[in-house]
């Protein structure tokens, strides 16, 4: 798997930038156009290099002060057709698919994290959605909560900043999450206390037996299933396999506590409201824990490929002048 860097520095720059660039383990080409940049003015790199490289490629260039006066973007070509591609990733470290750019995850989650309209207004149609599911006995509504519910970005936010110290990313997504859920279970509330008078649902709806009764439930297999879509969440945003997302949203009851907490308070169903809400806090935190296990063992096995690949390669040249 390959990557295109683009890189935008002032002159005096340019040259130090080069030769990090090609003496980088993975980079297959590099090119300059001098003077090319107007804004800020300077030259233009662009740099052909296998994914898993990027990131010691990247920390080089952030100790050059490179984003302080110029920029970097990333990209990942569809297809490349090159010789010097494959080799460049033949002799990178690791694979592709299991490569951390850290700045990549880190702008990813924290463009999911942000407390906006548009998250709120996600989390509040997916809580009302699981309210109404909880009260019609319907599994189809309740699995469609999960998968509408935006939360687990502020969790893989939150997860990040806590590996990285990125203590404002970690206070942004807190509040996301600290402000998103109760407005949400608030206007599930509300909904439901209007519901009653009106004759939507008996005031009884969660004493007759339903789908839902889980929910109220928490138990062993609460924590381990958040784990597991923890797991399984952190791994679709560092491999950018979007779609095994939606799996991790209809695998928690993240939001359907949320709603089922709501629906129990206004019904004085306070012991039911307290299981709900202990389902939720053991989703969240199970979430975040196996986010954070996933990204340190990333981080301990991609600091140890580097100098494997570059003792292989010693022993390879060795080789080869006997």
């Amino acid at each position: 798997m390959i990557a295109q860097l683009r890189i935008f520095v002032p002159e005096p720059l340019s040259d130090a930038v080069v030769d990090c660039s090609t003496g980088e383990l993975g980079v297959a080409e590099v090119s300059r156009q001098r003077g090319a940049s107007v804004l800020p003015p300077g030259d233009v790199i662009h740099v052909l290099v296998a994914r898993e490289s990027v990131e010691a490629l990247v920390e080089k260039l952030h100790a050059l002060n490179v984003q302080e006066q110029g920029s970097i973007s990333v990209s990942m070509p569809e297809l490349v057709l090159s010789d010097r591609a494959d080799k460049a990733t033949a002799d990178a470290p690791g694979e592709g698919a299991d490569a951390v750019i850290w700045d990549e995850v880190s702008r990813q989650t924290g463009e999911d994290s942000r407390l906006t309209w548009s998250y709120l207004a996600f989390l509040i149609l997916a809580t009302q959605l699981a309210a109404i599911g909880i009260v019609t006995d319907s599994t189809i509504a309740i699995v469609g909560a999960m998968a509408v519910g935006p939360e687990f970005g502020p969790l893989a936010a939150l997860a990040v900043a806590l590996v990285q110290r990125q203590w404002t990313l970690g206070r942004r997504a807190a509040i996301a999450l600290g402000v998103g859920f109760p407005v949400a279970m608030l206007a599930a509330a509300f909904t439901a206390w209007l519901s009653v008078p009106l004759g939507l649902f008996p005031a009884d709806v969660l004493d007759r037996g339903s789908a839902a009764d889980f929910i109220y439930h928490p138990g062993p297999y609460s924590l381990i299933v958040a784990v597991l879509a923890g797991i399984a969440g952190m791994l679709s945003v560092i491999s950018r396999r979007s779609a095994a997302l939606i799996g991790v949203f209809i695998s928690v009851t993240t939001v359907p506590a949320a709603g089922f907490v709501a629906v129990a308070l206004v019904l004085g169903e306070y012991e039911k409201a307290a299981g709900s809400a202990i389902q939720l806090a053991l989703n969240l935190v199970g979430i975040v824990a196996a986010a954070v296990a996933v990204l340190v063992f990333y981080r301990l096995v991609t600091k140890r490929l580097p100098d494997a690949a570059a003792l292989r390669l010693k022993r390879k040249a060795m080789r080869a002048k006997r």
